[in-house]
């Protein structure tokens, strides 16, 4: 459904360079040991990816695939929504600088739990909000959260929570795509009207989803 709604731009904007933050990435590199890794899917992973990307502490994010059964899926065939992989971001991060909770807070501020179908204009499983969790400490942080979101919202959750599975890498041009074409991505997340649900679901209040 994205590149639906930007087909008409691909021969119209001038795409820049992509630049890393190299400053998180050495922080990676040196202390490997001191990270720790979150999986989540939240619709269309180019908007998960800038909204996590700002948030301190986070070291590097990679959007891909995960939770089906294919190996090294293409971006052709996880859109058909026969593979069961999901779009998704793992994000490896400082937890002496960020918590899992955290990171739940973003998570659930950017997607519309109630949406069992796909995430704003994009419909399908691939696009189904969902917590990947490693282990059984992440599991109960996630399931904790969704309670309190369905308590806040008063109706109930579709957001998924599921075990762990091979996370599979996008290809390039999927990476970091909010900075490497911003117009088009910002002409996306409008047309999608991803903006204009957030602020139905959660209103204007800055108070985690979670509180």
């Amino acid at each position: 459904m994205k590149f639906a709604i930007l087909a008409f731009l691909l021969t119209l904007i001038v795409t820049p360079s992509f630049a890393t933050n190299t400053e998180k990435q050495k922080a990676m590199n040196d202390n490997p040991a001191l990270t720790k890794t979150a999986i989540f899917a939240g619709g269309c992973f180019w908007c998960m990816q800038s909204e996590l990307d700002a948030m301190k502490g986070v070291i590097k994010t990679v959007v891909g695939y995960t939770g089906g059964t294919i190996a090294n899926p293409t971006y052709e065939q996880v859109s058909t929504g026969t593979t069961g992989h999901k779009e998704a971001i793992e994000v490896t991060y400082d937890p002496a600088q960020v918590t899992y909770v955290q990171l739940l807070d973003i998570f659930w501020s950017n997607v519309d739990p109630l949406d069992a179908g796909g995430q704003f204009c994009d419909r399908g499983s691939q696009y189904l909000a969902a917590i990947f969790t490693a282990d059984d400490t992440e599991r109960q942080l996630a399931e904790e959260s969704k309670a309190k979101v369905q308590k806040r919202l008063g109706q109930p959750v579709a957001t998924l929570i599921e075990p762990a599975k091979p996370f599979y890498a996008a290809e390039g041009y999927h990476q970091g795509y909010y900075k490497t074409n911003p117009l088009r991505y910002k002409m996306y997340a409008t047309a999608c009207g991803r903006k204009d649900r957030l602020g139905d679901v959660w209103g204007s209040t800055a108070t985690p989803p979670t509180k």
